[in-house]
């Protein structure tokens, strides 16, 4: 497919989506929004693709959203206003219930909704010169479409504090909080996406996809009875497939499984 705000490029098992208006630090529009829904759907129908890097174009990953879309959606109904945010937060659900592991590659500013793509990723690293900001409260706006991804992130805590003061933070903070989990110098940040990539890679292609769908459905729970007969019928199915008897017959024979054979020659 032609993209008129994204890159979308493919290099072995790894996709990149890389958000490319680096003239407004790559601020989204009801067009950026079409498209990562669209290509995060299309890349998750992909058998070959194991996993998606999120980037952004030149000095910024994202300063969320575009102050002249918000302006104009002002002036607009409110269903028409419902119907544009609601397409917002199904852009965001998308990415974060893709079945493929996300990573987001984040340098320069994270502003706003670029906090929320990060949240809704399941691995964040960043440069160390990164900057992030939940910034809504300064244009007498809330963080309403992206909260349940940063406050599943950084916990209540820390929500309530950068949502109410939309203080500036640095990479160390983020990492101190939970919303990216590695912290690297710009120039290593390709090299440490790269090993990530790498060690997903390593891991069973469909115990990776249940891995992920399992926190997103135990998340919070209960320890009940139904909890633990759930995860007892999870383990019991994955146990007999192909892929596990594949990885604990290459254990036994002291070989790499299948798939890392597969991802071998995928780089030739």
């Amino acid at each position: 497919m032609k993209w008129q705000t994204l890159k979308v490029a493919i290099t072995g098992q790894a996709a990149t989506v890389t958000l490319n208006r680096p003239d407004v630090s790559n601020a989204f529009n009801e067009t950026v929004v079409r498209e990562l829904e669209h290509s995060f759907g299309a890349l998750a129908d992909r058998s070959e693709i194991r996993m998606i890097v999120l980037a952004g174009a030149g000095k910024s990953f994202s300063a969320g959203a575009d102050v002249s879309w918000m302006k104009t959606m002002a002036d607009m109904s409110d269903e028409e206003n419902f119907s544009d945010a609601y397409r917002l937060a199904t852009m965001l659900r998308t990415i974060y219930t893709c079945p493929k592991p996300v990573i987001a590659r984040v340098h320069g500013d994270a502003y706003g909704g670029g906090v929320g793509l990060i949240a809704a990723a399941d691995i964040a690293v960043a440069a160390d010169s990164a900057c992030f900001s939940l910034s809504e409260v300064k244009l007498g706006l809330i963080p309403a479409i992206i909260s349940p991804y940063v406050i599943r992130a950084i916990g209540a805590r820390a929500a309530r504090r950068y949502f109410i003061t939309a203080e500036r933070f640095d990479a160390s903070d983020a990492l101190r909080i939970g919303l990216v989990h590695k912290v690297t110098t710009t120039e290593a940040l390709d090299a440490a996406v790269e090993s990530v990539i790498a060690a997903i890679l390593r891991n069973g292609p469909g115990a990776v996809t249940k891995s992920k769908q399992l926190v997103q459905d135990l998340d919070g729970q209960l320890l009940s009875d139904e909890l633990l007969a759930d995860t007892a019928r999870r383990i019991a199915q994955i146990r007999r497939s192909g892929e596990a008897r594949e990885g604990v017959r290459a254990f036994l024979e002291k070989r790499s499984p299948a798939w890392v054979a597969n991802a071998s020659a995928s780089k030739r």
